[in-house]
């Protein structure tokens, strides 16, 4: 038997691909003889119609998702319970629409206009800004949960969950900017970095190496005064990114 292949474009309502390349990409997606799902927008989607997602990820053996990094995809589906099967991820952030109509023709035979296109639009109208957790990072250490003012998270000891993604504030990441582990991911976030998905940095220099001892207790010294004031800043950005969402809260009452 055939395998069954799709092809799901996230339309992002944040903005994040910008809009002339969307449209590029868009009209070229009805040039692939393809099944192929337009999605305003794959956020929105995941938290009103996950059932639609639910259907298309059983329907289809393999789906190729144009959204944005895989991490932010894969703990996206998780969190919100979405068996989406087996899939790969084109991330649009950073790439131009002829990259990535150029990663797409292995897959899809070109056929001008033979494309079967639908378009699924969320219910939801007001665009979603909310975290997503990638619980393999998370250690529980409840930082963000009792940082944030708004009731987004459910936290105990054994478990962080998002239970009232629409209550966080737009433009208020501020509860991801002091997770030690950086397990927190703003999916609309226009900054390409960890905060929005990026992998994280293997940036830790290996004790296995540094015979010297001395220069060791001293790499490290350094480096703890280095932590302490990139805590700081980070907790100050924070502060910040809180006291803007409350202020823009109180001005709309």
């Amino acid at each position: 038997m055939k395998e069954r292949i799709c092809l799901i474009y996230c339309n992002c309502g944040a903005g994040i691909f910008s809009g002339i390349e969307s449209e590029k990409l868009a009209e070229a997606l009805h040039d692939f003889k393809a099944d192929v799902f337009e999605l305003h927008d794959l956020c929105a989607l995941s938290i009103n119609e996950k059932e639609q997602l639910s259907t298309i990820g059983k329907e289809y053996d393999h789906k190729i998702v144009i959204a944005c990094y895989p991490r932010t995809i894969k703990y996206l589906f998780k969190q919100n319970n979405i068996d989406f099967g087996r899939y790969e991820v084109i991330n649009f952030r950073g790439m131009l629409a002829e990259q990535m109509i150029e990663a797409l023709a292995p897959h899809f035979e070109p056929d001008a206009g033979k494309a079967n296109h639908r378009v699924l639009v969320s219910r939801l109208k007001v665009p979603a800004w909310y975290p997503v957790v990638d619980d393999e990072r998370c250690t529980l250490c409840g930082q963000c949960s009792r940082f944030c003012l708004f009731g987004v998270y459910q936290f105990d000891k054994k478990h962080l969950s998002v239970v009232n993604p629409l209550a966080c504030k737009n433009n208020c990441p501020a509860c991801g900017r002091i997770c030690p582990e950086s397990a927190l991911i703003f999916p609309r976030l226009p900054e390409s970095s960890v905060l929005s998905g990026a992998e994280p940095g293997e940036n830790k220099a290996s004790a296995d190496h540094l015979d010297n001892g001395l220069l060791y207790e001293k790499l490290k010294e350094r480096n703890k005064i280095r932590s302490s004031i990139f805590k700081t800043i980070v907790l100050q950005k924070a502060e910040e990114d809180r006291n803007k969402a409350l202020n823009e809260l109180n001005n709309k009452h």
